[in-house]
């Protein structure tokens, strides 16, 4: 009688088609980056020290905007008085010409239009401000 070989099974795993599936999802991420836009790089500092401004040596420039959508600025001879948005970039302009290290902050109410924030970052960018920061609170203030 005539005996057969009983087979095992093969225990080993076919990797071929995961190659083929990653190389298929490298070339459509490779495909799609570039079309992805970025947005402004914005740094957010918390309402303790922070590591991206160094108050130390040079105070920031804050340009405020209140819940009326009037602008002031924390330089200049009265910081308390409103100002125009053009106004506020000019006072900041000419006190980068003498500091261009002086880091520039916005500080926005809440309640205030996302467009006059816009606006204000503006004319900050064409006044030749090389960056601007956004302040906000932090979550652990707002809970008492």
């Amino acid at each position: 009688m005539y005996q057969r070989k009983k087979r095992r099974p093969v225990a080993e795993i076919n990797v071929v088609p995961y190659i083929d599936v990653m190389l298929v999802l490298l070339i459509i991420f490779m495909a799609t980056a570039p079309l992805i836009t970025h947005g402004v790089k914005v740094d957010l500092p918390k309402m303790e020290e922070s590591d991206l401004v160094d108050t130390k040596d040079t105070p920031p420039i804050i340009a405020s905007i209140d819940a009326d959508g009037q602008y002031y600025v924390s330089i200049g001879t009265d910081p308390e008085a409103p100002m125009e948005a053009l106004d506020v970039a000019a006072v900041i302009k000419l006190q980068l010409q003498k500091n261009p290290e002086t880091p520039v902050m916005i500080k926005g109410s809440g309640k205030v239009s996302y467009q006059e924030v816009l606006l204000l970052m503006d004319f900050l960018k064409n006044a030749g401000v090389p960056s601007v920061g956004l302040m906000t609170e932090s979550f652990e203030g707002n809970n008492g």
